[in-house]
């Protein structure tokens, strides 16, 4: 093991309550906070004296501390791991700034198409982000869910295909050397640009999810996500969007890695196809469709995701009609406007394209 550290947790969903466990299982003081609003998984943990995992990770973890006190658990942290949904990255960041001291590292996990930039943006007010190290990933290490008994159930822990930056640059090797431990699969990228094109939710969730709709309505959700609902034709759809993704990657000069191909590096697929490797994929075997359409799914891929990477594409002069197609559809069926309610752009986040 490296050295013995501090690791604050803040997120106590499906990705948090993993993360953490895994981490107190390779030794180190774990520390797992969240808002009082979803303290669900915390009180299920306080009560049953720790946190179980099951599945690829197995054992029985005491955690250092688990409740809603951000000073308690980012003071004198070596980590701080931010880990929930692209629109929670915000609040933990205003939540914690004033507990941030210099030196710390911070990762973003995932960080959903610029979380490390959210986040340096929303402290730069209360203590120089220069002082810090933020990183973000690609995707989260695990496919993981919460049981009603506070239990997590880990269905993998991906083997590769995950990469990390930093800010400022150049730190990558170091926060990979002192978690290795942990998350000895991770690999550098060249920069935040990379990480953010090669998550793939926004290539895989909106299209799933739209060709389904009508199904996701009627039965509220009671199919399987990838088995049942990636036909070919879905697979056909997926394809277009990863394929504006990728020239977009190329126009910044990143190699973006065709999803199916990552998701065999990462352990989910078997098959590099975007029409059967979905349904075939041993790592998306039994999970259910969500019960709604008013889901992260759309909320967050379309929201945060397929809206940046249009924009960019129209800085760049790579056409996305078919991003174009899924967004307006999305916001069709959600009777929503994503774009004009679109949560990170090019100019927020600060970009220089």
């Amino acid at each position: 093991m490296n050295k013995k550290m501090k690791v604050a947790v803040l997120g106590s969903g499906n990705g948090g309550c993993s993360v953490a466990g895994d981490f107190a299982l390779a030794g180190h003081d774990v520390y797992l906070c969240d808002f009082e609003e979803f303290s669900k998984n915390i009180d299920n943990i306080n009560k049953n004296d720790g946190l179980k995992l099951s599945g690829k990770l197995e054992g029985f973890v005491k955690l250092a501390y688990a409740g809603n006190d951000f000073k308690r658990t980012v003071k004198d942290a070596d980590y701080v791991f931010v880990v929930g949904p692209a629109f929670s990255t915000k609040p933990f960041a205003k939540a914690s700034k004033k507990y941030l001291q210099e030196g710390q590292k911070i990762v973003i996990c995932p960080g959903s198409c610029g979380g490390s930039l959210v986040f340096r943006n929303e402290i730069s007010d209360t203590i120089d982000p220069e002082k810090l190290i933020i990183a973000e990933t690609s995707t989260l290490p695990y496919a993981c869910r919460m049981n009603s008994d506070g239990s997590v159930q880990i269905y993998l822990k991906l083997k590769g295909g995950i990469f990390l930056s930093t800010l400022p640059k150049g730190h990558e090797k170091e926060v990979l050397e002192e978690i290795k431990d942990v998350y000895d699969m991770i690999v550098e990228a060249e920069d935040v640009t990379k990480v953010m094109l090669q998550n793939a939710n926004p290539v895989i969730h909106p299209s799933v999810t739209i060709l389904n709709s009508a199904l996701i309505e009627r039965t509220n959700g009671d199919f399987l996500f990838y088995e049942e609902g990636v036909m070919p034709c879905v697979g056909r759809l997926m394809k277009k969007v990863d394929d504006e993704r990728i020239a977009i990657g190329k126009k910044l000069g990143v190699d973006i890695i065709p999803d199916p191909t990552l998701g065999k590096m990462q352990g989910y697929m078997q098959e590099e196809t975007y029409e059967h490797g979905y349904s075939t994929a041993n790592g998306f075997k039994g999970i259910k469709a969500q019960s709604s359409l008013d889901h992260r799914y759309l909320n967050e891929d379309v929201g945060y995701g397929l809206t940046l990477m249009e924009e960019l594409g129209k800085r760049l002069g790579v056409e996305t009609p078919t991003m174009t197609s899924v967004i307006n559809i999305a916001n069709a069926v959600m009777d929503k406007d994503y774009r004009q309610n679109r949560q990170r752009t090019v100019d927020s986040l600060g970009l220089k394209i």
